[in-house]
């Protein structure tokens, strides 16, 4: 029969599963705790870094609906939730594994989704969420604006085509 305090932590550990956009799984083994403190501020105000049992997380991870490969509970595990953006906690965590070669990325979720530790380093490379927006609307107004050049183009071309053609019919019948 599973303790209550452990059955609780499971219960905690699918809430956050189920609530959050993305959640990566990392190795912190080596860093100290001056270190994990700049590591949660460099991940964001959206994301939680939890150290993590890997047997409550495994299970936890499953009652979410959630397949993680059970390599990505090797060691000692620690989980960064993400409720927003995870493109800014992703580079967050890539650059502090730069400067800290003791934080070791495995894998993740993201939507529901096993990343494997790569895909998440391409998640980081990604621009964020509101620059991938501006450069839309930007696209969307410069394309309004070629299409209201191109109206505006329109009658003045048939204005100028018309007008040939009269001139034309002109010579035409004054040369008779």
């Amino acid at each position: 029969m599973a303790r209550p305090d452990k059955a609780a932590a499971v219960a905690e550990l699918t809430d956050k599963f189920r609530s959050v956009n993305a959640a990566v799984l990392t190795e912190y083994r080596g860093l100290t705790v001056a270190q994990l403190k700049t590591l949660r501020r460099s991940l964001g105000e959206n994301a939680q870094y939890a150290v993590v049992k890997n047997t409550l997380t495994k299970i936890a991870a499953k009652e979410a609906g959630i397949t993680l490969e059970d390599q990505l509970f090797a060691g000692p595990t620690a989980v960064a939730f993400v409720t927003g953006d995870p493109v800014e906690s992703a580079k967050g965590l890539r650059d502090f594994a730069k400067d800290n070669p003791n934080l070791v990325i495995k894998g993740g979720v993201l939507d529901g989704k096993a990343l494997s530790a790569d895909e998440i380093k391409k998640l980081a490379d990604l621009e964020s969420r509101e620059v991938l927006l501006a450069k839309l609307a930007g696209a969307l107004k410069g394309k309004q604006t070629q299409a209201a050049q191109l109206f505006q183009a329109l009658p003045t071309k048939l204005v100028r085509t018309v007008d040939a053609l009269r001139a034309k019919q002109d010579e035409q019948g004054g040369a008779e």
